[in-house]
């Protein structure tokens, strides 16, 4: 009896190393921006499991409390969506959001399954490169059960990617002769995170800061429409459902935030909230690798990933230029 009375004590207490853990990383994510709160709290759960300190009912505690908490994230992700914020960038920009993601998503699978790459590592390479980096795959990921090792790799691989595009795409832009509006366009477009496409855009100047985080709002907005394409596809198979629940909460949320004037203080509560649970499922996945597994990194996931990269930069500057 006393052991089924403390069971849900003991469930609340495996939420916290996770949580605790994405406190310190959004806090160090402030000092080394270029890798981001998700991916920091990744590692610290990597460097945890690696070191031996941590017990196998530790290891059991945390793999339901890791998919709580990167579904809660994925649904509270929907209030940073106000719908007429996106219609702000005009049907141009919405044309450029929706054919850059459709071309990268799809062409990053044709070409990850012809490389004969595990078809859930594909799918995430191609939703985290063509829609909104860390937080798609994390998403992602539930809805194709992908293994913790494929997670890890690919969120490695658009962070070291779009970390790569931060420099690239102003410079280019610059050689290019772009406008500010084209350049932050091209940013947003086409550069995987999100505070990757903000260091970016504030290299461009400008008003360049809110116009990319605008196109890239729009980008995050076809994470729904993605996560059910990526669900029919894996249950053909018989490996998932079409439509998870929690992506029909991040739907329910997004048009709650557009048609609710939601305080500030409750939509940077929420803000911050998001990434506190998103990072707290990271290091979740994280306590599940062996870094052994990770490294070497496979030749042919580089070359999907640096393909991807083209994909959407390619794809985003050719509609600009066309439409802009």
């Amino acid at each position: 009896m006393l052991v089924t009375l403390m069971a849900p004590v003991a469930r609340g207490r495996a939420y916290l190393p996770p949580l605790a853990a994405a406190v310190l990383a959004m806090l160090l994510s402030d000092v080394v921006p270029m890798l981001g709160a998700l991916l920091l709290a990744l590692l610290f759960g990597a460097v945890l499991a690696n070191s031996g300190w941590v017990s196998s009912e530790f290891l059991a505690d945390q793999a339901a409390v890791t998919k709580g908490l990167l579904r809660a994230g994925v649904v509270l992700l929907g209030l940073r969506l106000p719908f007429q914020e996106i219609a702000r960038v005009g049907v141009t920009g919405v044309l450029v959001v929706v054919v850059t993601v459709s071309v990268t998503y799809f062409l990053t699978r044709w070409f990850g399954t012809r490389m004969g790459l595990d078809a859930g590592l594909v799918t995430l390479l191609a939703a985290g490169f063509s829609i909104c980096g860390a937080a798609a795959i994390a998403a992602v990921s539930d809805v194709v059960r992908a293994r913790q090792r494929d997670v890890a790799l690919a969120v490695a691989m658009v962070t070291v990617f779009g970390g790569l595009m931060i420099g690239f795409v102003p410079w280019a832009a610059a050689l290019l002769g772009l406008t500010d509006v084209q350049s932050a366009v091209w940013a947003g477009a086409s550069i995987h995170e999100v505070a990757q496409v903000a260091a970016a855009a504030s290299l461009i100047g400008g008003n360049a800061v809110a116009f990319a985080m605008l196109i890239k709002l729009g980008r995050v907005a076809m994470l729904a429409p993605v996560s059910w394409l990526a669900g029919r596809a894996h249950a053909a198979s018989g490996t998932s459902p079409m439509v998870p629940g929690f992506i029909l909460g991040f739907a329910v949320m997004a048009a709650i935030r557009t048609m609710a004037p939601l305080p500030v203080a409750v939509l940077d509560l929420a803000d911050t909230a998001t990434t506190v649970l998103l990072a707290g499922g990271m290091f979740g996945l994280g306590v599940g690798l062996r870094l052994r597994d990770l490294w070497p990194v496979p030749p042919r996931v580089l070359c999907l990933a640096a393909a991807s990269t083209a994909i959407a930069l390619g794809t985003s500057l050719a509609l600009i230029l066309i439409l802009f």
